[in-house]
């Protein structure tokens, strides 16, 4: 076996990942392997063989593993359960659980062509006409995932599905107090607020947990060609990914940029009103169902909280490379808790 050339990424033994690589799928080395930079929580590569075949591997951060978190396995299984529902996955390759092949587990899959559109430049390779179009079939296919019955694809017994705000209430809070960044009572003001004014649960099912744009891989035509990131999956109230996309969503008059350079500021791209509009209809739910204004601000807190485990993770060097935007997330957390609050008040923007 030829080896590749010895500049691999931090996390890839670069021999060790070709052999196992050899073991399932007929590849023709030497390989290359490059970080896909866009996420800031699980490590994910690019890898291409000699012929121009390409994958994608994912595996957990450096060190600084909290508690729960980077599951591969889990997030595996999640993605094959998928594979044959109405919510696009990409083929998978394999699961590694073998420490000694690249020091952590990891799963590999095949790489599916498309758009990530991660910032605006991204976004308006989608021709004008088309963005609408995906921006509805975004809202159509998080629907789909929401009227799958775990059940049917035997993912019942993935997690608890009951009490799920309650759950994610104080996980969150508990890892911000693991990453012990800083004093923050407003999150603590926020929290406490949610506590209070959580609905009762009327719609469990399959939660994406980081449903957005930039999580899906889309076609120049508007199609979702494959959902990633599914590391956040878990079993509870549906409505939460509807806040989530919409926490992340950014319109042009908006001064808060959850990312650094927000892709749906394109011209063309759909406003929170459409893509709550085009997510009712193809769910059946009346937007009252959907209690909007909770979901939102839960969104917003929770982001924060993830920015502040994040920022800690990159100040420890367990992402790796910092990033040059990476001091802006203390800011954008708080500004994120304070959308919150004011959303809590009765200042919803939606």
């Amino acid at each position: 076996m030829r080896s590749s050339h010895t500049n691999a990424p931090a996390g890839i033994k670069l021999e060790a990942v070709t052999a196992w690589l050899q073991e399932r799928f007929h590849i023709e080395p030497p390989i290359t392997v490059a970080l896909i930079m866009g996420g800031h929580s699980n490590l994910t590569f690019r890898v291409s063989d000699s012929a121009s075949r390409q994958f994608v591997l994912r595996r957990p951060p450096l060190h600084s593993v909290l508690t729960t978190a980077h599951d591969m396995a889990r997030e595996f299984r999640i993605v094959r359960a998928l594979a044959d529902s109405s919510v696009p996955v990409p083929r998978l390759v394999g699961m590694c659980d073998d420490l000694s092949v690249t020091g952590a587990p990891f799963y590999v899959m095949h790489f599916v062509q498309g758009i990530v559109a991660r910032d605006s430049m991204l976004a308006a390779t989608v021709a004008e006409q088309y963005r609408p179009v995906a921006c509805k079939n975004l809202m159509t296919t998080l629907s789909a995932l929401h009227q799958i019955a775990p059940q049917d694809i035997g993912l019942d017994d993935l997690a608890r599905s009951d009490a799920y705000i309650s759950r994610q209430l104080r996980r969150w809070m508990r890892q911000v107090s693991a990453s012990n960044t800083r004093d923050f009572p407003l999150l603590h003001e926020v929290h406490r607020a949610l506590v209070e004014r959580t609905p009762q649960q009327d719609a469990t099912g399959i939660v994406h947990g980081d449903f957005r744009l930039d999580n899906c891989i889309i076609t120049r035509s508007g199609d979702i060609a494959a959902v990633l990131d599914w590391e956040l999956c878990t079993l509870g109230d549906t409505r939460a990914d509807l806040g989530i996309i919409l926490a992340y969503w950014v319109e042009s008059e908006d001064t808060l940029h959850p990312l650094t350079e927000p892709p749906t500021v394109v011209r063309g791209y759909a406003n929170r009103r459409q893509l709550i509009h085009w997510y009712c209809k193809a769910s059946g739910c009346a937007r009252e169902s959907l209690c909007i204004d909770f979901f939102y601000a839960f969104a917003n807190w929770r982001l924060a909280c993830i920015l502040e485990g994040v920022y800690a993770r990159y100040k420890t060097a367990a992402m790796g490379t910092v990033p040059a935007d990476v001091e802006r997330f203390p800011r954008t957390a708080e500004a994120l808790v304070g959308r919150a609050a004011a959303t809590l008040g009765g200042a919803s923007p939606i």
